[in-house]
């Protein structure tokens, strides 16, 4: 045990001499256009980003982003989805069918990629996805978001979905 101590000790003893004589360095002074973009570098880099909640990518001819708050503004519905249990509730959001409006399809766009921030991912059909004119995107109490779609199995409605790929 002791010669186990005495090891760490001498390679941490070592380690630090060795780490020491690397942070000699000659001292630079910025010049004063090099002050200004560094100002202004960390004034962009302070604010904070807002953190993308939601998104469409794939074969659409914009690839959209949204945050939590900006999903919530836009024009909502309430439906009514029956869980495997046969309890019947009503769910809030935003169709589905808008978001992917707002991005444009492709023409070569068959088939919509559900994605959740546990990587879960469930596929459907693009033309069984417009069909549905109450499939929505709800709005979690926890935060975030969940698809609900009335008339689709159990594994299509994505708790967490983050992203919409169109495939």
């Amino acid at each position: 045990m002791k010669k186990s101590l005495y090891l760490w000790f001498v390679l941490f003893t070592l380690a630090a001499l060795l780490l020491a004589g690397c942070g000699k360095t000659e001292e630079v002074v910025p010049t004063e256009a090099e002050t200004v973009v560094e100002e202004v570098v960390e004034e962009v880099t302070e604010a904070p980003a807002a953190e993308v909640a939601l998104k469409i990518t794939g074969l659409v001819t914009t690839e959209m982003a949204w945050t939590e708050d900006e999903v919530k503004a836009m024009e909502t519905m309430t439906v009514q989805y029956t869980n495997k249990d046969g309890e019947t509730k009503d769910y809030t959001g935003v169709s589905l069918n808008a978001l992917l409006e707002l991005a444009g399809l492709s023409a070569d766009a068959a088939a919509v990629a559900l994605i959740a921030d546990d990587g879960y991912t469930a596929e459907v059909t693009l033309a069984d996805l417009q069909a549905c004119t109450e499939c929505i995107v709800s709005f979690r109490n926890n935060g975030g978001f969940s698809t609900v779609m009335p008339g689709f199995t159990g594994k299509e409605q994505v708790k967490g979905v983050v992203e919409i790929q169109v495939k």
